[in-house]
């Protein structure tokens, strides 16, 4: 697993978690299959660590995801996937390269086109939903001026 591929802040290699990189969200398991009722409130609830993004389920070639956190997520980008992010609660900063900053408060929405390098910040503990391919490639990149 290459330093490079890991998220600033989350947990290092060999302390019994796993850090994100662009292969575990390739092949991470979907959690609730059709037909199953999913409380979203209840598993933001349930969420204790400062990141936490988990694919709840699936919709023909998309996924919906759950993310809870309180930290910055690296830059990068999907090179074939537009993303989708809706805030439930808090207020999460898109900031995209070149300088524009998105911010978005509950129950604003925006979507990030395919092969647009961004990374998100959240101000405080906040909950998004975000669609996107299934299993689609994410590449970490370092943009020149970034933080």
């Amino acid at each position: 697993m290459s330093e490079k591929n890991l998220i600033p802040n989350a947990p290092a290699p060999g302390d019994g978690s796993l850090a994100v990189t662009p292969d575990s969200y390739a092949n991470e398991p979907i959690r609730f299959a059709a037909l199953q009722v999913v409380d979203l409130t209840s598993e933001a609830a349930a969420v204790l660590e400062r990141y936490s993004n988990q694919m709840i389920t699936r919709v023909n070639g998309s996924c919906l995801r759950l993310a809870v956190f309180d930290d910055v997520f690296r830059w990068h980008h999907h090179p074939t996937s537009e993303e989708l992010f809706l805030v439930i609660e808090g207020m999460l900063v898109i900031d995209l390269e070149g300088g524009t900053e998105l911010r978005l408060g509950p129950w604003q929405a925006v979507t990030i086109p395919a092969g647009t390098i961004h990374r998100t910040r959240a101000i405080g503990r906040t909950v998004n939903l975000c669609f996107e391919e299934l299993a689609a490639t994410t590449v970490f990149v370092d943009p020149a001026g970034s933080e």
